[in-house]
């Protein structure tokens, strides 16, 4: 019952029959449910906002309580009537969309000590009782709008995680990188990546390369460093460490070049 106390105690200058603290019991019990009351009467007014207390003129009338709720999205308007019937209060609320009518006798001297209306903890006699007949009679259709809207809501969220799970699990959308673009699953060639590889100066997505050192390929020449030096050719430290390098010839052998390495055809031929 936590609120109720607090509720029945800033009305309870307005409380001076039976009928005013039963009408502000089912009040509390619509509030629980999610809704605000706006006003009291069968007509909007501009003065109307959503509260969770009873609008001042609530109980003026003692033989017709009228008051409007909405829920806190604005979507439904609910407006709640009570007759007075000798020692019973009789229940309307209607939806004002759909025009369902729910409704809820009570008799009073069964559920309010009338001696004790403004002693929070003696005016109601079973309180736990008289909770179960508001929310099974009266508030059931209210209970099942609020079911109602809670399974969309459930059903939209698990459309839009299929819908992402399948946007997720397309061979062409998934595992998106915010520098380098779509990854390609291996088995699948890009549309559009024919030469990619090669504008890749590092040859990170595998192919080409824009630098090309015969010192860094798949079959790196092993023993072999530049740094140390080429023997008649450049002096050690003539090339920075780990700095690209094209050899001047085949590694081993002296760069002075031997001008009948390669004879013409038929040089031996005297008669050429």
């Amino acid at each position: 019952m936590a609120g109720l106390e607090v509720l029945y105690t800033c009305v309870a200058k307005n409380i001076s029959c039976p009928h005013d603290a039963v009408v502000c019991f089912v009040h509390w019990n619509i509030i629980k449910r999610g809704f605000r009351c706006i006003g009291s009467g069968d007509e909007a007014l501009s003065s109307d906002k959503l509260s969770e207390l009873l609008p001042t003129d609530w109980s003026e009338n003692k033989e017709l309580y009228s008051l409007r709720y909405k829920t806190t999205d604005k979507e439904t308007v609910m407006l709640l009537k009570a007759i007075v019937v000798n020692s019973n209060l009789i229940f309307n609320m209607m939806n004002t969309s759909t025009q369902q009518v729910s409704q809820l006798t009570v008799d009073i001297n069964d559920h309010v000590d009338a001696d004790h209306l403004h002693t929070f903890e003696r005016v109601f006699k079973d309180a736990e009782i008289l909770s179960e007949k508001v929310a099974t009679q009266l508030l059931s259709s209210v209970d099942t709008l609020a079911q109602q809207k809670t399974e969309l809501k459930s059903q939209r969220e698990v459309e839009e995680q299929k819908q992402t799970g399948e946007d997720s699990n397309h061979p062409y959308t998934s595992n998106i990188h915010p520098h380098h673009g779509i990854n390609w699953p291996e088995s699948i060639i890009p549309p559009f990546g024919a030469g990619g590889a090669d504008l890749d100066p590092f040859g990170r997505h595998g192919g080409g390369t824009m630098i090309v050192d015969p010192l860094r390929t798949a079959h790196p020449r092993s023993g072999f460093n530049p740094s140390s030096g080429l023997p008649d050719i450049l002096p050690p430290g003539a090339v920075p460490p780990l700095a690209r390098f094209d050899p001047f010839g085949p590694p081993g052998q002296s760069g002075r070049l031997d001008p009948d390495h390669m004879p013409p055809p038929g040089f031996e031929d005297t008669f050429m």
